[in-house]
């Protein structure tokens, strides 16, 4: 059986070009901090990388600070400095803001204070892009850099942060950028490195895949291909709408993600559906790849006004630069496929009921 891969904003498949980039940085054996002719070759691929990173996010490699990953960049953005959010952020996000923002049904947030808050550009669950008001202290770009165009320097932001396996770079690098100006506290400290806001010797290896993985990104957004990714992801729509009369998209109004769908059937538990669409060869996730595994409803779901209990009935597909149409073609066959065995179950024990 060929498994269709459908969970991309849990982690995008490895890029070739993050994978080709990577091989050659194993090929460098300096340390960037090296004065020597080795360490120099390290630090001059370094420097290019961060320029690459930077160019892809609309900002200037000074402004660049190399991390393990959006969470760490959270934390060293965030920590300590009493910032307002919506329940709609990722928990990266909530560990260190109050949550008394609200959202509307739509999934979109109003922010007050932007000085005082965080707020970020598109969510992982429903897609749901925000307008991101001037001053705002921070904003988590996770799963919008790559999938959206957008220019750090022209949001007006204090901050924000990314990480490189969301599109389609390794796992465990990602990278805070910050405007001039904007005072970080190294909360890792030792050698220096990252102009003395997060010490450690920079993991080269994952740098120069993100830097090759952001600019693919790039030019995959330069190519288009954001159009021909939301022509799928609205073809699935449709197909799954057609076939199932109670199935709902939570964010369907607002402005998305081209990539992003999240589906809600009242009643069909989204974790039955995800394990159900595993046996049937099919990744999807019931929510965020960091809380899918916990029994709650989804803290998104709710804060658009959808009730706890429903909450939990919601699956996410999310799709990629290289799925087509046949592989959601074969998705949406599938999931109606066990959407009417689900169905008639109930209607079996409905009747069953009422003997």
């Amino acid at each position: 059986m060929n498994r269709i891969y459908l969970d991309w904003n849990a982690t995008a498949p490895l890029r070739p070009e993050a994978r080709a980039a990577m091989l050659e940085a194993m090929e460098i054996v300096g340390n960037p901090s090296s004065v020597h002719a080795e360490g120099r070759a390290a630090k001059s691929a370094l420097e290019r990388a961060r320029e690459d990173v930077a160019a892809a996010l609309g900002a200037e490699g000074a402004d660049v600070i190399f991390t393990s990953g959006a969470t760490e960049s959270a934390a060293l953005i965030l920590g300590g400095r009493d910032l307002a959010c919506s329940p709609v952020e990722h928990a990266a996000v909530t560990a260190w803001c109050r949550a008394e923002l609200t959202s509307d049904s739509m999934g979109r947030v109003t922010v007050p204070d932007p000085a005082g808050t965080t707020l970020q550009l598109a969510n992982a669950e429903t897609g749901v892009i925000q307008d991101l008001p001037e001053g705002l202290a921070a904003s988590d770009l996770t799963q919008a850099f790559g999938k959206i165009p957008f220019s750090f320097n022209w949001l007006g932001i204090q901050a924000g942060f990314v990480s490189a396996h969301k599109l389609g770079g390794p796992r465990g690098i990602g990278a805070l950028v910050v405007r001039r100006g904007t005072e970080v506290e190294a909360r890792i400290k030792g050698g220096g490195q990252e102009q003395g806001r997060r010490a450690g010797t920079e993991n080269l290896i994952g740098i120069m895949g993100f830097a090759a993985a952001a600019k693919a990104a790039q030019n995959d957004l330069d190519q288009g291909i954001g159009e021909k990714v939301s022509q799928i992801r609205d073809s699935l729509m449709a197909a799954l709408e057609s076939g199932a009369e109670m199935v709902t998209f939570p964010g369907r109004e607002s402005r998305r993600l081209p990539n992003t769908l999240s589906i809600l059937t009242p009643g069909w538990r989204g974790e039955t559906q995800v394990m159900q669409m595993d046996l049937a060869g099919f990744a999807v996730s019931a929510g965020s790849a960091c809380s899918s595994g916990k029994v709650r409803p989804s803290s998104v779901l709710t804060a658009m006004g959808i009730a706890p209990e429903r909450a939990g009935d919601a699956i996410r597909v999310s799709i990629g630069p290289t799925t087509d149409d046949r592989d959601v073609a074969r998705f949406a066959d599938a999931w109606l496929a066990a959407h009417d065995r689900w169905r008639q179950r109930n209607e079996q024990r409905e009747t069953a009921g009422r003997v």
